[in-house]
């Protein structure tokens, strides 16, 4: 059973169903799925409202204890000069999409789309892995550049969403993240007293935090952004990204393997509530966003890589510049935080209805990289 479950996680089941369910009640019968989508009906609060700003506090939660573990002495960013490659291929794998997106916007498109240009900034890490694995082997050195850059990236998605996409309709209310920062100080403190758990930290300076980034008008599924760095942890870290560590019974290690099986299955609920987005609505944007999803993504990455190495600093061991071209397209499947920034980059529905289906079709960037991947020969490393 156990088995039967993992898989389910490790081939992203749960996002796809939500994602296919939503997609066809959408064009089905799309008056009742706005309904269900948008309508108050658990304490006034709406799914979409539930699954944005509750659920996926949780989501944002589980990468920031990703990223906290890379940084720790062992961590896979950590020295820095080991992670100077993939984190200049991430620079790439930002700018790139950005300067596509922005240049076709100038030539093609409108300055109604201007506002777009974040959706195609970050990679999902999910899809990504599982694209790279069956393209380069479990073992293949550039499954791990990959997972370092999707991590490193959704760093920067993180970032550009509290910058640049606040709540149109409220201005910001600056004052407000004083409460964050009580949030974040609770944090420390607790963290002073040796808490030994991590529901303290969770509670008090993740309640505090989303308050205050709700009231400010910013993203308060962020909320745990900024209380995860917080929580107790070794001060080695002994395994790489996503590699469960069974004998690491630290709080922040302890909030990822009791969440992490949540986050996985809680995703059907996200992908139903940002998928719904009917066929007809295919527009420019879409097709911006996933120009520069693949094409941007390609580029930079592979661009910015190629650079790191003619300044002194390669390439993973076994890790070929043809393996970190394929691995350059896989990093274009945008998926979760593109169809989250699309949600927030424009107000107008039909514009938005748009570009969620540009981040949805970049799951074509998978198919790609697994097509180019035979042409260009790459070699599978399993074990």
């Amino acid at each position: 059973m156990k088995h039967r479950i993992n898989l389910l996680r490790e081939f992203s089941v749960p996002l796809i169903s939500g994602v296919l369910l939503a997609l066809v009640w959408v064009n089905l019968e799309p008056a009742g799925y706005q309904r269900f989508v948008n309508s108050p009906f658990l304490g006034g609060l709406s799914f979409h409202f539930i699954s944005n700003e509750l659920f996926m506090v949780l989501f944002f939660g589980i990468a920031a204890v990703e990223i906290t573990q890379s940084c720790l002495p062992g961590g896979d960013l950590n020295p820095l000069s080991r992670a100077v490659n993939p984190l200049l291929g991430t620079l790439g794998g930002v700018l790139g999409p950005v300067a596509v997106y922005l240049g076709l916007n100038a030539l093609f498109g409108s300055p109604e789309l201007h506002n777009g240009w974040g959706i195609p900034t970050a990679t999902d890490i999910a899809l990504a892995w599982l694209a790279a694995r069956l393209v380069f082997g479990a073992a293949h050195p550039a499954v791990s550049y990959l997972l370092l850059l999707a991590v490193a990236d959704d760093a920067v998605g993180l970032v550009i969403i509290a910058l640049f996409y606040p709540d149109p309709l409220h201005p910001l209310a600056p004052l407000w993240l004083l409460l964050t920062g009580l949030g974040m100080a609770a944090a420390y403190a607790l963290r002073r007293f040796n808490v030994g758990s991590y529901w303290p930290y969770v509670i008090i300076g993740g309640a505090m935090s989303w308050i205050g980034l709700y009231r400010a008008h910013l993203h308060p599924a962020l909320a745990l952004v900024f209380i995860i760095p917080f929580l107790p942890h070794r001060r080695r870290e002994a395994k790489h990204l996503f590699e469960e560590d069974l004998s690491d019974r630290s709080p922040l290690a302890g909030f990822e393997h009791e969440w992490k099986v949540v986050v996985d299955f809680g995703m059907f609920m996200f992908g139903l509530a940002n998928a719904g987005v009917e066929f007809s609505s295919v527009g420019t944007v879409s097709w911006l966003v996933l120009s520069a999803l693949i094409a941007g993504k390609t580029l930079g990455v592979f661009g910015f890589g190629c650079l790191s190495e003619m300044i002194g600093f390669g390439l993973p061991r076994g890790m070929r510049r043809r393996d970190l071209l394929v691995a350059g397209v896989i990093a274009g499947t945008g998926f979760t935080v593109a169809l989250f920034v699309a949600g927030e980059a424009f107000s107008d529905p039909v514009i938005k209805g748009a570009a969620k289906m540009g981040a949805m079709l970049s799951i074509l960037a998978a198919a790609i990289g697994m097509l180019l991947g035979r042409l260009v020969g790459v070699r599978r490393i399993q074990k």
